[in-house]
């Protein structure tokens, strides 16, 4: 896959989305769109068909798992890794059932994030 990657990070609170766009662009990825809700990411995602999302399952308008469904279906060469502080075993389940490639867990590190987008980088 060459260095040219978009992607798109949802998350209702700007710290979070500034810190994964933050890692991501220094791992190297030249896009990096953010939303606060699933009304602007599911704009964004239909506008720009990034390479990956970080999907926050806890959205002021929708719920995660809803909006991966929506993104597997118009999309499925697109990873999807779903970020929450809730990691329940039903919202892991769900969220693989749903095509998630992997559940962060909030609190996370830079080095979490840098070992799920590596490989997407070569």
């Amino acid at each position: 896959m060459s260095s040219v990657l978009c992607a798109l990070v949802v998350d209702d609170v700007a710290a979070v989305r500034g810190y994964i766009s933050q890692i991501l662009q220094q791992l190297g990825v030249s896009t990096v769109l953010e939303a606060a809700d699933g009304d602007s990411a599911s704009k964004l995602f239909r506008q720009h068909r990034p390479d990956m999302v970080f999907l926050d399952i806890q959205l002021p308008d929708i719920n995660g798992q809803q909006l991966l469904k929506l993104f597997r279906t118009e999309d499925a060469e697109t990873v999807v890794f779903m970020v929450s502080a809730y990691s329940s075993v039903d919202n892991l389940k769900m969220a693989v059932e749903n095509g998630a490639r992997a559940f962060v867990i909030k609190p996370f590190t830079a080095a979490r994030i840098t070992k799920l987008v590596q490989p997407l980088l070569h």
